[in-house]
C-alpha cells in the first residue's frame, strides 16, 4: 500500500511538494474549498473541505487514514494540519506551539516573555481599542492582521489621521477578527524572507536571504523578488541562527520545515520577525536548491511521513541566485513579458509565466497578483542586488 499524504490548499506553490511525494511512491490528497485551484490537477485525490475547518479536515484525513499532512505555502491550512496531526498521532509540530507561531499577537508576547529581541507590539480586537492603544507608540507604526498571509492588510501609518483607515484595511484581512501594532524598524541593508528545516529540535539548515520590494505596487509590503545569499552582516546571521535554535528548542518544534522572516536594525540588533512551520510562498524552496542544491521539499515530505530525513546542512552557495516576481502595477488585459535579450541570455535560467495573451490580471496588491516568476543567475550578490534594484529596466510587462 502506498503511503498516503494530505495537502492542505491546492496553490501552484504545492505542485513541486505533489510531484516530489509521487516519484517517492507516496499518494498524494488534496483539499481545500477551490475545486479549480492549479495544484488539485496534480493530486492523485482531491476532496472539498475548507482547510480552515479543523474539525471536517480531522474526520475527512481519517475517513481516508493518511500517513501524513501538510500545509505547503499556504498559511490558513498551518494550524489545522498541526491539529490533525496530533490528534491523529501523526508526526508534526506541537499544536499549542503553531497556535503560538500562527499568531502575530501571541508569538510577539512569546518572544518578549523569553528575552529575544522584539519590536513593541500590542494586539486589539475593536478599533476603539487600538486608537486608544497608539498612544504608547511612536509613529511609524506598522499595522496587519493577527493571523493574514501574503501582505494582506499591512500597513505603514505615518501619523495619527491614517490609522483608520490602516485599522480598516487590517481588521477586513483579519480571520479572528483581530489586529496587532507594532513599532516600526528601521532596517539595515535588506530583510530577509526565506526557508529553514531543523530534524528533532536541532536546526540543520538556516538560510537568510535579501528581500525586495516595488515601492510602486499598490502594495509595497508585498514581496517582489529575492536573492541569496543575504548582505546581512555574517554576526547578525549566527545571532540568529542561535535564537532560532532557541525558539525551535523551547517550543519543542520537532522536525520541520519553515518560513522565517528576518532583519537586522539600525539599533544595532538582528529580529526574528514572523516564523511559520510550513514551505515559504514564492517557490522559495525551489530556490534554495537551484542555490544551494539542498532539496527542503523532500526533506518536508519525509518528515510528514516520519521518514529518515536526508543529509541537510547550512548553505553553501553557488554564486549568487535570485528570483524577481513577475508582476504589474496596473489592472488591464496581459499582453505580452519582455525581457532584454542579452539579459536574458546572462542570466535567466527559468522563466515561469502563468498568464496569457488577452487574460485579465490585477495591480500587485498581494502575493495571490503576481502572474510569474523569473530564476536569475549572477556572478555575485552585488551584481544580483543591482538587477534586482533596477529589474524594470530588463522586463517589462505591457497590459492593455
Amino acid at each position: 500500500m502506498k503511503k498516503k499524504l494530505m495537502i492542505l490548499g491546492g496553490s501552484r506553490y504545492i505542485i513541486p511538494v505533489i510531484k516530489t511525494a509521487q516519484v517517492m511512491g507516496m499518494h498524494v490528497i488534496t483539499c481545500d474549498y477551490l475545486p479549480d485551484n492549479i495544484g488539485h490537477k496534480y493530486s492523485d485525490e482531491y476532496h472539498n473541505v475548507s482547510i480552515t475547518d479543523k474539525e471536517k479536515v480531522l474526520e475527512l484525513a481519517k475517513r481516508l487514514t493518511i500517513d501524513g499532512i501538510v500545509s505547503f505555502a499556504t498559511d490558513p491550512g498551518v494550524v489545522t494540519a498541526a491539529y490533525v496531526a496530533e490528534k491523529l498521532g501523526l508526526p508534526g509540530c506541537p499544536y499549542k506551539s503553531v497556535e503560538i507561531l500562527q499568531n502575530k499577537d501571541k508569538f510577539r508576547h512569546f518572544l518578549s516573555e523569553n528575552k529575544f529581541n522584539v519590536p513593541l507590539a500590542h494586539g486589539y480586537s475593536s478599533k476603539e481599542d487600538a486608537k486608544l492603544g497608539i498612544k504608547q507608540f511612536s509613529f511609524p507604526v506598522i499595522v496587519k492582521p493577527v493571523d493574514s498571509a501574503g501582505s494582506k492588510g499591512v500597513s505603514r501609518v505615518d501619523n495619527y489621521e491614517a490609522l483608520d483607515a490602516a485599522l480598516s484595511e487590517a481588521f477586513d484581512h483579519s480571520l479572528s477578527g483581530r489586529v496587532i501594532i507594532e513599532e516600526f524598524l528601521e532596517k539595515v541593508g535588506c530583510s530577509s524572507d526565506t526557508d529553514c528545516f531543523s530534524v528533532d529540535n536541532k536546526l540543520v539548515f538556516a538560510s537568510f536571504d535579501c528581500q525586495y520590494f516595488d515601492e510602486n505596487s499598490l502594495n509595497p509590503y508585498t514581496p517582489a523578488g529575492y536573492s541569496w545569499p543575504s548582505d546581512m552582516p555574517m554576526s547578525a546571521q549566527s545571532e540568529l541562527r542561535s535564537e532560532l535554535q532557541r525558539l525551535i528548542k523551547l517550543l519543542q518544534l520537532g522536525t520541520s520545515i519553515y518560513n522565517v522572516e528576518t532583519r537586522f536594525c539600525t539599533d544595532g540588533k538582528p529580529y526574528i520577525m514572523e516564523v511559520s512551520p510550513r514551505g515559504g510562498g514564492n517557490r522559495l524552496s525551489e530556490m534554495l536548491k537551484y542555490a544551494c542544491g539542498q532539496d527542503l521539499i523532500e526533506a518536508n515530505v519525509r518528515g510528514a511521513l516520519g521518514m529518515p530525513i536526508q543529509e541537510l546542512h547550512d548553505p553553501v552557495y553557488k554564486g549568487a541566485w535570485a528570483e524577481y516576481i513577475i508582476h504589474s502595477n496596473k489592472q488591464g488585459i496581459f499582453e505580452k513579458l519582455i525581457i532584454d535579450e542579452e539579459f536574458a541570455q546572462k542570466h535567466v535560467i527559468e522563466c515561469d509565466i502563468w498568464v496569457e495573451s488577452g487574460m485579465q490580471i490585477g495591480d500587485f496588491s498581494g502575493a495571490n497578483a503576481a502572474i510569474g516568476t523569473l530564476v536569475l543567475s549572477f556572478k555575485g550578490i552585488d551584481e544580483a542586488r543591482s538587477a534586482l534594484q533596477d529589474i524594470k529596466r530588463y522586463v517589462k510587462v505591457v497590459v492593455e
